[in-house]
């Protein structure tokens, strides 16, 4: 996958606001791998100003859907079905970036199973394991009317 800074600032393959509102950036998703990026910034800090754990999490979760995604190009919408989540550190302070990386590393026709990682620099701060079940985006819009 290319360097974070030669890919800082390409759009997600699907609009998500919040997303956008958070800051994240997609570096990109292929080959069951995905990778995004987060600049963290005050809004991103908890009362004891590191990165929240809410924040680590959600980028654990889109970079795990994006990396099974990245496996069937016919998958436009899925939910997560289960998350585990490991914190080994803070993720960082005002200032720093994180990259998450995620990995698919089984599918069926439905269902993904996927590992991620948050790293700061050299420093791995979180893993997460992840089930993602994909629909047709169609589908998914049918259910919630």
């Amino acid at each position: 996958m290319p360097a974070p800074e030669a890919q800082a600032g390409r759009r997600f393959p699907n609009e998500v606001p919040f997303l956008s509102d958070l800051g994240v950036v997609f570096l990109g998703a292929a080959d069951g791998r995905a990778e995004v990026m987060l600049d963290l910034l005050p809004r991103h800090m908890n009362s004891w100003q590191v990165a929240h754990g809410g924040v680590s999490m959600t980028l654990l979760d889109v970079v795990m859907a994006m990396a099974g995604r990245s496996l069937d190009r016919d998958a436009r919408g899925g939910v997560t079905i289960n998350m585990n989540t490991s914190f080994l550190q803070p993720a960082g302070v005002v200032g720093e970036r994180v990259i998450a990386r995620g990995h698919a590393f089984h599918r069926s026709t439905t269902m993904c199973f996927c590992e991620g990682e948050i790293w700061n620099g050299d420093k791995l701060v979180a893993r997460a394991s992840g089930t993602f079940k994909f629909l047709k985006r169609l589908e998914v819009s049918k259910k919630l009317k």
